[in-house]
């Protein structure tokens, strides 16, 4: 046999967990491995020699904001050069597909403050139309979700109220037409419109319906009405009433969950979680105004904020949220003002008490802001915190990385390479053989994407090949648009979009999609 390209002398992490590195030749012929073993003395177009570098099978963010990000401009391939090879679509539920013109330009407007800067067409009356934005444009793979946000915006517009009987009927043949093309379950924003006002009715109905095909129910959970633990409460009882896989995204073990993720553990309730493991996050200010406030996309809301007394009740709501610190980074506005300042340091500058400024912000924004969160704990117990939740079985790893913005969270360009760095060669808090399946055996099996995840003979010929003494992130707050360093060679579908690591230009991404 003629190989495309010979891997030779690598260190192979399988991606499964459980076996340990092992010395061997990896060979790869169109999109696939065709073999794995000695190849000394076989022929190939390109022989690597990679003696010294972990061979390991390309990683998986399954909650990530990059699908517009992917088809081009400056974080195109921020995902890739920390060797990433697949990206979900649709986290939180957002999504545009398949929505008439003038319903999607509502959630884009509402959904922008992840997305940023950037131009869409907003015409997909299919969920193929959507889908055929992207081969021969992407330098990765993407995986499809059905977008609740859209699905409920599709059968009932921003209604706050529980779906009839038609309506649901109306988002039962929408999640169908997303399972059908090969969705790998229900993404879910519990805490954004219109996803927060589904009742339990909804959430199971269209959670049976997802696990019929074997899909899995991924949510941001319903965190601001429930709180952490009755949000875990939540998820818990639809995994146990829809007899759904259900995944939790972007979480992190703490006292306000653990003793429902100890619950989780003891009924053997079938529920994972991902983390970015940093302790801050990254969303928009308006998220801490009142439920009731929010509603109805962007425009209804803003226009609801310029009454009196809805200002007097959202500022006490903001001042309970924002925390005591006001460190809130300002990571994006429409106007580019106060970028890169705190919370604390912008309300300063205007002379006005930070929740005001938030606020006034949101208002003379138009609703277009987002911020980096840091969590309201000290460095200390956020330390614990972040180590408890690296060492969880349950945990897989993903980004929630948010793109063409000016100070993207630094998760976005350095998530994965900052776990190999951090929680395995300093900290030794994990293997490499665990982080690396945390990162791509255990989201493929997961999620059903039977041909990734895995170097082995017959698997998709997506694979990494990093230095393990260097690799790391190289982005920060003050600085995060930095390519992550230590990845060598990244290959998806067999060409290399990453060589001696540096972008190659090749755009070998295709919808990846899961087959029941």
């Amino acid at each position: 046999m003629v190989f495309d390209t010979i891997l030779k002398s690598g260190t192979i992490v399988d991606g499964s967990g459980t076996r340990p590195a092992y010395l061997n030749d990896v060979g790869v012929v169109g999109d696939r491995i065709a073999a794995v073993g000695d190849l000394s003395a076989a022929q190939a177009d390109r022989v690597i020699d990679v003696s010294g570098r972990i061979v390991s099978p390309g990683f998986i963010d399954n909650h990530v904001h990059s699908e517009l990000a992917l088809l081009g401009g400056r974080d195109q391939l921020a995902g890739v050069r920390q060797g990433v090879t697949t990206q979900f679509l649709s986290p939180d539920g957002f999504g545009w597909a398949p929505l008439p013109p003038d319903r999607a330009r509502e959630l884009w407007r509402y959904t922008q403050f992840g997305y940023g800067d950037i131009e869409i067409g907003l015409h997909y009356p299919t969920v193929e139309d959507y889908l055929r934005l992207f081969p021969g444009r992407i330098p990765a793979n993407v995986c499809p979700q059905v977008p609740h946000c859209a699905v409920r915006l599709g059968a009932m517009g921003w209604d706050t109220r529980p779906a009839s009987d038609d309506e649901l009927v109306a988002m039962e043949c929408t999640t169908r037409e997303w399972m059908d093309a090969g969705a790998a379950g229900l993404s879910l924003g519990l805490d954004y419109h219109p996803s927060v006002n589904a009742d339990r009715r909804e959430l199971v109905t269209l959670a049976k319906l997802v696990a019929s095909y074997g899909g899995v129910w991924a949510a941001h959970l319903r965190y601001q009405m429930l709180g952490r633990g009755g949000a875990w409460v939540e998820a818990i009882e639809i995994a146990q009433e829809a007899g759904i896989a259900v995944h939790v995204s972007h979480e992190r073990l703490d006292d306000e969950v653990l003793s429902e993720v100890e619950r989780v553990d003891r009924e053997d309730v079938d529920i994972t979680f991902d983390s970015y493991l940093y302790s801050a996050g990254m969303t928009h200010l308006a998220m801490l105004l009142p439920m009731d406030v929010q509603a109805g996309g962007v425009e209804p809301m803003v226009e609801r904020m310029a009454d009196r007394a809805v200002r007097e009740r959202s500022l006490r709501h903001l001042r309970d949220r924002i925390g005591p610190v006001g460190d809130q980074l300002v990571a994006y506005t429409r106007s580019g003002r106060f970028v890169g300042m705190t919370l604390a340091q912008a309300a300063a500058e205007a002379g006005i008490s930070w929740e005001e400024f938030a606020y006034q912000l949101i208002l003379e924004e138009d609703g277009l802001e987002t911020f980096s969160s840091p969590w309201q704990v000290t460095p200390n117990e956020a330390e614990c915190i972040l180590a408890r939740t690296a060492g969880h079985p349950r945990l897989m790893i993903a980004s929630d990385g948010i793109y063409n913005i000016p100070k993207p969270h630094p998760r976005a360009y350095g998530c994965f390479a900052r776990v190999l760095r951090r929680f395995v060669r300093e900290q030794n808090l994990l293997s490499l053989e665990e982080a690396v399946h945390k990162m791509s055996g255990f989201p493929a099996q997961r999620f059903g994407l039977k041909d990734l995840g895995r170097v082995a003979t017959g698997m998709a010929a997506d694979i990494v090949v990093f230095d393990a003494a260097v690799v790391g992130e190289c982005s920060t707050w003050q600085d995060p648009v930095q390519p992550a360093v230590g990845v060598e060679w990244v290959f998806v579908n067999g060409q290399p979009v990453v060589g001696q690591g540096l972008p190659t230009g090749a755009m070998p991404g295709r919808v990846v999609r899961c087959a029941y």
